[in-house]
């Protein structure tokens, strides 16, 4: 097990602590475009919430929606950043869209909710269901949606 040094601070693939001048760089693009990308994340959210609410003792189908949609949509950007083209340079496309949008339309605080209010409603096996089915859609969406993208990103680089 490696243990972290003290005094080591966490590392950010979009900031170089060795070059001074992003050293120096104000972090205020960086919050506005994770605020900005939020508020839109979290807006849709709420509006798939609107017109799919769960009713008492109901399987909360709108919230494995989102988090399996969301963890695609994460496997699709993670792609394109790491492999992608000009878009995926510019330095707050990870800060909008992943941390922002996508971490303000995912929500696996409402999971634990649901699974917790399932379990008061005596629901244990759609809590246990729901559980389950959650866990295995995210990691199934995001895999499935990185292999795709990582296949279709390669087949236009292999076209050019």
């Amino acid at each position: 097990m490696t243990r972290p040094v003290p005094g080591a601070e966490a590392i950010d693939p979009d900031v170089d602590l060795h070059v001074p001048a992003q050293r120096a760089e104000p972090q205020g693009r960086v919050l506005a475009a994770v605020a900005a990308g939020g508020a839109v994340g979290a807006s849709a959210r709420y509006g798939i919430f609107l017109l799919w609410p769960a009713a008492p003792g109901a399987f909360p189908w709108a919230t494995l929606v989102v988090n399996a949609a969301g963890c695609a949509l994460i496997g699709v950007l993670m792609v394109l950043i790491g492999e992608g083209g000009r878009a995926a340079r510019h330095p707050l496309v990870r800060p909008f869209a992943g941390v922002g949008i996508l971490g303000g339309f995912t929500t696996f605080s409402t999971y634990a909710v649901d699974f917790a209010r399932l379990l008061d409603e005596g629901e244990a096996g759609t809590a246990l269901a729901y559980a389950g089915l959650t866990v295995v859609a995210a990691l199934g969406a995001v895999w499935a949606a990185a292999a795709v993208t990582r296949r279709a990103v390669r087949g236009r680089a292999a076209a050019r």
